[in-house]
């Protein structure tokens, strides 16, 4: 379980990094447009890209650390058993919706990985690249959903948690 926390963490750090250089491909294409009027073929595609991958690196560490938008103003107010009912059901529907988007996300790789899809725009990168981060993403969150479950809810006071 460690290493798995461990994996993750490495992977909330490179979304963190793909965060980062979306806003500087993003600036870098305001400026070469509308200080040079020499815009880019390469940086829209590739900030998508890099969020699409970010976002979905980054979504199991954010349910393992409580980071997700969580309504809690009722389940705050419940007992502790009732509490742990909620956290059992949340994470239980966590899991079944990761694993089926999971699934149908891997079919969607395949599909375009098989028959050489490109995104048709100037820099015609393959389709799978961006569509493989679906998979991967929802495959971890699943995983962290079904630790959850094994674990005590979060209350609603969470203590400011940092990447180590």
């Amino acid at each position: 379980m460690k290493a798995f926390y461990f994996v993750l963490q490495a992977f909330a750090w490179m979304a963190a990094f793909l965060f980062i250089a979306v806003g500087c491909m993003l600036t870098y294409e305001v400026l070469a447009r509308y200080l040079f009027i020499a815009p880019t073929i390469w940086a829209s595609e590739l900030s998508q890209l890099c969020l699409m991958w970010g976002t979905m690196l980054a979504m199991p560490w954010l349910l393992k650390t409580g980071r997700h938008i969580a309504v809690d103003a009722v389940t705050d107010q419940l007992s502790p058993a009732w509490r742990r009912v909620c956290h059992v059901l949340a994470m239980g529907f966590v899991a079944v919706f990761s694993i089926l988007v999971a699934w149908k996300g891997g079919a969607i790789f395949y599909d375009s990985f098989e028959r050489g899809r490109t995104s048709g725009t100037m820099l015609d990168l393959p389709m799978w690249i961006s569509e493989l981060s679906i998979p991967v993403g929802f495959a971890l969150l699943f995983l962290q959903a079904v630790l959850e479950l094994g674990q005590k809810p979060k209350s609603g006071d969470h203590e400011a948690v940092v990447m180590e």
